[in-house]
């Protein structure tokens, strides 16, 4: 790198104050997978921001989205919109960082703060990047060089619950009430998270570690995908693509899955989702009696996969019941 890249990254870095480095409380090792916003400086498209974020499938992207999988790859993302990125969390020593991802090659006449600030829209810091790579002078680097970028999350529970943590950056005028409205969480436990002592520490731009509550699910716990997490709004693709999982508060949050109608990315096929003769994976049979107020349902439920299998079984779903019933008293 030439004298010159060196100099102006030096003067740089003195002179914009970067962001402390955020922290995210984390003490169950995981893993697990995190959410956190993205704003992109630039116009951009999702196969782009899927290959910045080393996320696995675009599919991964359009799920945390609640976008269709019909959605273009290669659709326009405008410049400064949202774009929510799932992600590998890992914790070690009280915190959580992304687990070794994404990793970034620097370019020529780049420099950390820059990378950090501009590229990753300060979702971390210069020194952060610094710290974990082991960079003993933030102004040397080459082009060429590879840096893990970390990104706080955590895989914690929150008041005993399992939650999918969302760093979420917060809008100009944004009070801390407005968001543990929105987010269905309350204003105490998101002080409590990030070591907040009032509400007006909250600052715009600030990366808030937003706890989404998650469905609950059948999936057993020698499958392959038992620790498959999801907030409201959200899905998953899962079974190597063949099984189509979402999160919808309108279910009673409970999980709910079907066949993707994909292709298997590993299968030559995908393997029977069958319950029985008639059912499949997210169909259902109900018996309802308006008289009585009766109901009786039941679901064929997703219960995971394994090398060869993907594990179905049925079960009596009384939500999916109630559901149906209310809809049925309402129609009359």
């Amino acid at each position: 790198m030439g004298s010159a890249t060196v100099f102006l990254g030096l003067c740089l870095i003195s002179a914009l104050a970067a962001p402390s480095a955020v922290a995210f409380t984390c003490s169950v090792r995981g893993p697990c997978y995190s959410l956190v916003d993205y704003i992109p400086p630039n116009a951009t498209t999702y196969n782009a921001i899927k290959t910045l974020f080393g996320v696995k499938k675009v599919y991964n992207l359009f799920g945390a989205n609640n976008l269709p999988i019909t959605t273009p790859p290669n659709g326009t993302v405008p410049a400064n919109q949202k774009v929510r990125i799932p992600f590998p969390c890992l914790c070690a020593n009280g915190t959580g960082l992304s687990n070794r991802v994404p990793n970034y090659t620097v370019k020529a006449g780049e420099f950390l703060d820059f990378i950090a600030r501009t590229i990753f829209s300060a979702l971390t810091t210069y020194q952060e990047i610094a710290r974990v790579n082991g960079i003993p002078d933030p102004s040397a680097i080459e082009p060429g060089q590879q840096f893990w970028i970390p990104i706080p999350c955590s895989c914690d529970e929150v008041d005993g619950a399992r939650v999918v943590h969302y760093g979420h950056v917060v809008e100009s005028g944004s009070s801390v009430e407005e968001i543990a409205q929105k987010y269905n969480t309350t204003e105490d436990t998101l002080l409590k998270l990030n070591g907040m002592n009032s509400s007006g520490d909250l600052k715009a731009s600030q990366l808030l570690d937003v706890p989404l509550h998650a469905c609950s699910s059948s999936i057993r716990n020698d499958s392959f995908d038992h620790s498959l997490l999801l907030s409201n709004g959200t899905y998953a693709l899962t079974a190597h693509q063949c099984v189509k999982c979402r999160c919808d508060a309108a279910k009673n949050m409970i999980l709910q899955c079907e066949p993707s109608q994909l292709n298997s990315t590993s299968w030559n096929s995908c393997p029977s989702t069958q319950c029985s003769n008639d059912l499949y994976i997210g169909n259902s049979t109900s018996s309802v009696s308006l008289s009585s107020s009766a109901c009786n349902a039941t679901t064929c439920a997703y219960r995971g996969y394994n090398n060869a299998t993907i594990f179905t079984s049925l079960v009596t779903d009384s939500s999916t019941c109630q559901v149906i019933l209310k809809q049925l008293i309402e129609d009359h």
